[in-house]
Formats: structure tokens, C-alpha cells, sequence
């Protein structure tokens, strides 16, 4: 076995990656919100999103840990004083999830499995995009990351929406890096007339009675959860599952055909 040898994982991504390079061994600790795949939450849980258990990761003896996106900045502070190895990936793309599993996959010696998996998963979108471009039209999306305060999605959902058929309705915002430039009124979102709302709240179960509630919102026929541990994973889970369930919504709304 080449490179590191006792691995914490800080977010769901980078566990799922390595399960699926078939390196899953190397992992001796995860974050609690871990879904995927089920078998990984039988390993230690060790944080959350923003806060972790040092003590309890520094008692696992990694060699390495990985983490996600500057919000963990001072989780890696914190580990880094404690006299561990850090990497933090901060992909925000789809390009850059690409890159984050091959990087990965070069970090502990499974090249080819990576090279293998991101060919499968390109394969995968290239599938979607084929049928997406037989439909009669392209649903005009709004994607809800959070309720209070009406959060835009993230440049990777952004990016998937596209490729599922669809027409997000707040593309400039894409761009900005910190959900906090994302922010937008209820009265931007009535006036953009999305055909179709996607609403996936961190940690949170999505009502879209709740959503419908909102001044001027009852006429929204299309409201619609994507559970967050399929769409807000900026890894293999969007690139696969978030990705078709997206679709999947978008063909019922163009009335068109989900290709099998």
C-alpha cells in the first residue's frame, strides 16, 4: 500500500470517492452527516460540517485528513496545531470534482481506478445530456439551497441543472464563490417565473408547502425536494444520482421521456 495509510474523512465526497476506488480501508474516521455509501457510517464519526472532535481524530492516528471548502478552514487549523497532515479541496465546479477524484486517486496510489471512475461518471453525464437535448423544451429552474435566507444554488448544481435540461434562472450568481453572494429576494425569484423549483436544505427535510406558503408563491405547481446527500455533495453522489433525480423532474415537467 503506497501513501497515506490511516485516512479521516471530514465530509460525505472524499469518503464515497475512495469506496469507490476500492481504497476504503484507508479510512478510519468520518463526518456524522456520511451516507454514502451506507457501510461507511459503521466507521468512527468524528465531526460535523464546521466542527470536529480533535481529540478524537488525533486519537485515530491519521496520516491524513481531508476536508471541504473554506468553511472547514478552522477545523484545519485547529488539526494542523495538533501536528496532522491536512488537505482541504475546495471544488466548486463540475470540472473540479473531477479534479478533486483524480487528485485523490493519485494521493493514494490508484491512478487508474481514478482515471476508470471519472470516465465512467463523464459517461454518465454525457448519457443525460443526450436525452436532455430530446426534450421539447428547457424547464426554467430555480434551485432553493437554503430557506432563510433564500439561498441560489452552488455553481456545481448550477452547472448539473444545465446538463439535466434545464435553464436556471439565476445563472450570473453561479460565480460567487461564499453562499453569502447567492442571497436573493422572494420578490428576484417571482419575477424570474421559474417553471420549476428545486429546494434541497442542509440538514434539513424540504416542505414545499412551506415553500408554496410565501407571498405570491401559491401558484408554483412544480416544487420539489433533492435530498442534499445527493445534490449538495460536490462529488460522486451529484455527478450520478442528484444529476438524474434532477432530470428525472425536469423530462416530467417538458413532458418528455427519461432515456432508460
Amino acid at each position: 500500500m503506497t501513501g497515506p495509510r490511516r485516512i479521516v474523512c471530514l465530509t460525505e465526497e472524499t469518503t464515497e470517492t475512495l469506496y469507490l476506488l476500492g481504497e476504503q480501508d484507508r479510512i478510519v474516521g468520518v463526518s456524522g452527516f456520511t451516507c454514502r455509501p451506507p457501510e461507511a457510517r459503521q466507521k468512527p464519526r468524528i465531526s460535523a460540517f464546521t466542527s470536529a472532535k480533535i481529540d478524537k481524530i488525533a486519537a485515530l492516528r491519521p496520516d491524513l485528513v481531508l476536508g471541504f471548502s473554506n468553511l472547514q478552514a478552522e477545523i484545519a487549523r485547529e488539526l494542523i496545531q495538533a501536528g496532522l497532515n491536512v488537505m482541504v479541496f475546495n471544488q466548486r465546479s463540475v470540472e473540479e470534482i473531477f479534479e478533486m477524484i483524480l487528485m485523490l486517486s493519485r494521493i493514494v496510489g490508484a491512478e487508474r481506478s481514478g482515471a476508470e471512475l471519472t470516465d465512467r461518471l463523464r459517461r454518465g453525464l454525457d448519457s443525460i445530456a443526450e436525452s436532455a437535448a430530446r426534450f421539447p423544451r428547457r424547464p426554467r429552474v430555480f434551485f432553493e439551497e437554503w430557506m432563510d435566507p433564500i439561498i441560489s444554488g452552488i455553481r456545481w448544481v448550477d452547472e448539473l441543472i444545465e446538463i439535466a435540461g434545464g435553464e436556471p434562472v439565476f445563472p450570473h450568481l453561479r460565480a460567487q464563490h461564499a453562499a453569502g453572494g447567492r442571497i436573493v429576494e422572494p420578490a428576484a425569484v417571482l419575477a424570474a417565473r421559474p417553471d420549476v423549483i428545486l429546494a434541497s436544505w442542509c440538514g434539513r427535510k424540504v416542505n414545499p408547502e412551506q415553500i408554496r406558503a410565501r407571498p405570491g408563491w401559491a401558484d408554483f405547481r412544480h416544487v420539489y425536494e433533492i435530498k442534499s446527500t445527493y445534490i449538495l455533495q460536490p462529488g460522486p453522489a451529484a455527478l450520478t444520482d442528484g444529476v438524474r433525480q434532477v432530470h428525472a423532474v425536469l423530462a416530467r415537467v417538458a413532458g418528455a421521456e427519461v432515456a432508460a
